[in-house]
């Protein structure tokens, strides 16, 4: 494959952190009740879109498809794996959010989350607009290739491409479905997402340089068949057919909880 920078330094919030703890690593049998209850709570039903729920989620752009289409792995791509090195600009944030009076639980729950390189979600209790807590947070982080690469199984099947089991990448990529027609995003756990675009950067201060892209956010649970999860896969386009496929997920497939990720770097 083309030849990679030494590292990417990610400023865009569609890019922000991922965990980096071994993906895909079980947690023990005695761990099993407190996670369920966690995903009952981050669910609250069968399955939620927050593609279909929220009315401010952008439309996909015309030629969305061909767009999609260029960013996808094809059967048996070369992919580098790379591991985030992430840190914290925080201090702006937390003089705004302590001006206008906002939940300092909330503020250090926000900490926590990008210590552990989790997605970062809006808390209506730091006080401030969902729209001004995008401009606080951009959380530089930096990508570096671990120096192993792997050959991904994905099959093309009609209008769907299905990921198998990679060797070198735990199986965190095992079982996701993505239908080529309607974009939706299906995972083993019996839940999906529709995709939403990721806008190019435009930071004037960027040193990589995101042409767009797509993200899926899955977020389900069902107490009958004992499945659920919370992730998010992207897709990012950069300079020089350079293409970033990130996923994360909290999972529990029948009564198992598992936690993975993986970032891969490929060129299209």
């Amino acid at each position: 494959m083309g030849g990679h920078p030494p590292f990417f330094h990610l400023q865009s919030a569609a890019a922000r952190g991922i965990l980096t703890r071994p993906p895909y690593a079980p947690l023990g049998m005695k761990a099993l009740r407190a996670p369920l209850l966690t995903l009952l709570a981050l669910g609250g039903g069968a399955m939620l879109d927050r593609t279909a729920a929220s009315p401010s989620v952008p439309a996909l752009p015309v030629g969305w498809q061909g767009r999609l289409g260029a960013l996808l792995p094809q059967p048996g791509q070369t992919v580098q794996l790379m591991e985030q090195r992430a840190s914290l600009a925080f201090v702006e944030l937390q003089q705004r959010v302590t001006t206008v009076g906002g939940s300092r639980d909330a503020l250090r729950a926000l900490m926590f989350s990008a210590a552990k390189g989790e997605p970062l979600e809006y808390d209506e209790r730091l006080g401030i607009t969902q729209e001004e807590f995008r401009r606080y947070v951009v959380f530089p982080s930096v990508l570096a290739p671990t120096g192993k690469t792997a050959r991904l199984n994905v099959v093309r099947e009609g209008n769907r491409l299905k990921f198998g089991d990679t060797p070198g990448l735990n199986g965190v990529l095992r079982g996701l479905v993505l239908d080529l027609g309607t974009g939706e995003l299906h995972t083993p756990e019996g839940f999906g997402s529709k995709p939403r675009p990721v806008p190019p950067s435009t930071a004037p201060d960027r040193t990589i340089d995101i042409r767009g892209g797509f993200e899926w956010n899955v977020k389900g649970n069902s107490p009958v068949t004992q499945n659920g999860v919370k992730g998010q896969l992207q897709l990012l386009q950069l300079a020089g057919n350079q293409v970033i496929l990130k996923y994360y997920r909290f999972s529990m497939l029948r009564g198992v909880t598992s936690e993975g990720s993986i970032i891969l770097s490929y060129t299209r």
